[in-house]
């Protein structure tokens, strides 16, 4: 059995020994007086012992006898203040902790969850749940409870925790037409019976904040138990970056008069604003302050710094007229999103208590953090970051596109760098992003201590918890391979041109690589048992499926051009009908997982277009790519004829950037393998993250790579494949190269950006920066890659005299994982 939370103790076991503590015959005890969610907690933990062994446990307030769990937080159960106050319970290691939680075996007889906070406690009791094999998308996602006829606390068990980011959540963005149609025929809608299922999942995730479904939907007026259930379950609400002063976008569409427009409008948007305070009441909130234009757009060009200033002040001077305390006892928020950073960087500023949010520019890429030094804001910093996104260059809505090992390398540096107060991430529909979501979520529990090798054994972990350890392993390279490959390049961005039919065998090398893993999930599928079949289809089998047949479709097209092209008929029609097959196959998966799939629990889920994408925003419908048929009566032709691949002559270099002849560390900075985070293998990058600046000389950091060139070779140009981090330190990031014993040139990856180049570089999910340099003799040569600012993370080496061809992925080097 293996525990959700990777970094925690774990304390089940299915061995009965003397002084463990079983989990079949117990009752669970909490004080009456306690707050509702810790009963909550209690009935979830009665569900779910039930669940595993097959016995429903008693919730008593009373008397107790026999084993029983105590369940309360450490401030409102008196059964648990006698415990502290007789010296059984030591609870030192979570008091005055921000949503700790603690598990402790007190004697033989008795089990103790306890908890900070009323999180806290929920907190707790769903770590106990993990343990014993709940999964957190038991329901979400189908997962299976295993039953099992012993099961046991370790005696002796105290385990404790607390987390490394005080508010950490998810935002329901982007949400139809999969999410909201999906929600509209189970629920009704966006109702609070669909928000308790998303709380619940929240909890079992360590989750506690939330910014709700909000395009033509609004929380707090589409029905007016949303917010008392969020309080209820202890999840602190907000609204998203252009949404101020906790109401919903569609609520100034509804109710809202004149424009939306400060400077004309003023007194009509602070009463606006003033109701949302107000309905806020008591319930744990996270103000949104500051203004965007109408429908997240960019305020008017004449806006500027002085008036977007005081409306804060004014928004400020709302919050504390109607609560009778001072703003900043109201936790507040504003977000950095867009254009809105521009203003900070221009100048203005915001109270102290203020949380400055800190966003990625969309794509997972982190825009700008806290310089190391600067003195700490006493409302910190947080993290806003996507896994889905409406917008430029093109929306991605359909499926998981998330390597989790970049999403660990940003949120590294966001936490190193002192972005640790909140960090929330759009999820979209929710649905399919069942993984990046866990591992976002766990990481913001206890971002101190995960590293390369705890990222790296997370997606094992992962699928061991919804599958079991007999198929975790080939499950986790299935999930790593398939988010790779989908993350070279968003499936509404793909096309027939993408990969090259003749270069490297690159479009053939795609399809296959897809192929391999579904082979290998199709396999799985087949040999596990039925109860588990649903779960794999939609975390494993479908999107590995989708994506397989979507990459040939569009590869079939190309081929149909190809052949068109050349006149042979007989070939087109036949890579048209693939296509065509295709683009059928692709409705027929959509339909299964939708309506057959668990009887169309699902349904509308599948909803997003993907396919016939124009521009930026999605298709209605999707649209078969354009393909060539030709009347082929009468035509005799060999239809065996195949495209072929140029030929490789070389006259290039191409390096995985893991495999190095020698790294060298020096000046308190190491060299660090991620695993997976390139488009074609593993990536490397120095760390501490924050480390000072260095001069590239002497034995300062360092990789070197030796290379055998062309004799013929004078003179080469070398590209880098770099991540596509961001310059969020305004000063841009550097890197030198060299090549033997020449002065190394120094290059700053963002000189020159402009908006067209981020465009390629997220598209292309590649930054490629080049120089030139002249080969003093031949034969065996020393590349040497040299640190200067940290934070890049290299992926590949090309070194190019003459021989490099167009790919999208580039020439394969001998070793690509």
């Amino acid at each position: 059995m293996l525990s959700f939370a990777i970094n925690a103790q774990n304390i089940i076991t299915s061995t009965s020994e003397p002084g463990n503590f079983s989990l079949k015959n117990v009752s669970i005890y909490t004080d009456a007086g306690d707050d509702w969610l810790v009963q909550k907690a209690a009935a979830f933990l009665q569900q779910d012992i039930e669940l595993v062994t097959g016995v429903k446990p008693p919730l008593v307030h009373n008397a107790i006898k026999g084993n029983v769990i105590v369940v309360g937080t450490i401030s409102g159960s008196a059964m648990i203040e006698m415990l502290i106050k007789n010296e059984k319970l030591s609870v030192k290691n979570i008091q005055s902790k921000w949503d700790a939680y603690q598990v402790t075996q007190v004697k033989a007889g008795m089990l103790v969850i306890t908890g900070s906070n009323k999180r806290g406690v929920a907190y707790g009791v769903f770590e106990l749940s993990g343990q014993m094999g709940v999964s957190p998308w038991y329901w979400w996602a189908d997962v299976p409870v295993v039953k099992r006829t012993n099961v046991f606390v370790k005696k002796g068990s105290n385990i404790f925790s607390a987390p490394s980011v005080k508010y950490r959540g998810i935002f329901l963005n982007d949400e139809a037409p999969a999410l909201s149609g999906w929600a509209k025929e189970k629920f009704g809608g966006f109702n609070h019976l669909f928000y308790e299922k998303v709380f619940e999942l929240m909890l079992r995730l360590k989750a506690n904040y939330l910014w709700p479904a909000m395009w033509g939907s609004a929380f707090n007026d589409d029905d007016s138990l949303n917010p008392i259930v969020a309080d209820n379950y202890g999840i602190v609400m907000g609204t998203s970056h252009h949404e101020p002063m906790m109401r919903a976008h569609d609520e100034w569409r509804r109710y809202g008069v004149g424009k939306w427009n400060y400077d004309s409008n003023a007194e009509r948007l602070n009463d606006f604003w003033k109701n949302g305070i107000e309905r806020m009441k008591s319930h744990e909130s996270i103000v949104t302050v500051g203004m965007r234009g109408d429908g997240d757009e960019p305020m008017s060009e004449e806006s500027n710094i002085a008036l977007l200033e005081k409306i804060v002040n004014n928004q400020r001077h709302i919050i504390e007229d109607v609560t009778g305390n001072n703003a900043e006892q109201q936790p507040q928020m504003w977000a950095l999103y867009k254009e809105v950073q521009d203003y900070y960087d221009k100048g203005m500023r915001v109270p102290d208590d203020v949380t400055l949010l800190l966003c990625d520019d969309n794509w997972g890429n982190i825009r700008k953090l806290p310089r190391v030094g600067d003195a700490p804001r006493k409302g910190g910093y947080g993290i806003y970051y996507h896994f889905d996104y409406v917008g430029g260059p093109r929306n991605y809505k359909w499926l998981n596109t998330v390597q989790i090992s970049r999403t660990w390398e940003q949120m590294r540096l966001a936490y190193e760098y002192g972005a640790r107060q909140l960090w929330i991430v759009n999820v979209g529909d929710l649905k399919p992003m069942e993984l990046p979501i866990s591992f976002f979520l766990e990481h913001a529990w206890n971002a101190a201590s995960w590293n390369v090798d705890s990222m790296s054994a997370y997606t094992q972990k992962w699928a061991a918890q919804q599958f079991g350890n007999t198929y975790a392993k080939s499950i986790a390279h299935i999930l790593t391979k398939y988010t790779q490959y989908n993350a070279r390049r968003k499936p509404e961005l793909l096309n027939e041109n993408t990969y090259s039919l003749f270069n490297y065998n690159e479009a053939n090398r795609i399809v296959n690589e897809y192929n391999s893993i579904l082979k290998q999930a199709e396999n799985i599928h087949n040999k596990i048992s039925d109860d588990y079949k649903p779960a794999f289809y939609q975390l494993v089998l479908f999107p590995v499926k989708a994506c397989a047949n979507l990459n040939e479709m569009y590869v079939a097209v190309a081929k149909n051009k190809f052949f068109a092209d050349e006149g042979m008929s007989v070939q087109a029609n036949e890579w048209a009908a693939k296509a065509k097959a295709c683009f059928e196959k692709d409705a027929q998966l959509t339909a299964y997982y939708n309506d057959t799939l668990l009887n169309g629990k699902w349904r509308h889920m599948m909803d997003q277009t993907h396919i016939g994408y124009t521009y930026w925003q999605q298709p209605e419908t999707n649209v078969m790519p354009a393909v060539k048929w030709f009347d082929t009566t009468g035509v005799n032709e060999n239809i065996d004829v195949a495209v072929k691949s140029v030929a490789d002559e070389k006259g290039y270099t191409s390096l995985s950037a893991a495999h190095f002849t020698k790294a060298i560390s020096s000046n308190g900075v190491r060299w660090q393998v991620i695993p997976d985070i390139g488009r074609t293998g593993d990536g490397i990058t120095p760390l501490p993250v924050t480390a000072k600046a260095q001069k590239p000389e002497g034995n300062s950091p360092r990789l070197e790579y030796e290379v055998v060139l062309d004799k013929k070779v004078k003179n080469a140009t070398v590209s880098l494949y770099f991540s596509p981090t961001l310059n969020f330190n305004n000063g841009g990031l550097r890197y030198a190269v060299s090549f033997d014993d020449d002065k190394p040139q120094i290059i700053n990856i963002h000189e020159g950006m402009t908006n067209k180049k981020w465009e390629e570089w997220v598209a292309n999910n590649i930054i490629i920066s080049n120089t030139k340099h002249t080969i003093a003799g031949t034969g065996k040569h020393t590349l040497k890659f040299w640190m200067v600012d940290p934070a890049l993370v290299l992926q590949k080496i090309v070194i190019d005299y003459g021989g490099v061809k167009q790919s999208y992925l580039g020439p394969p080097s001998l070793v690509e994982n």
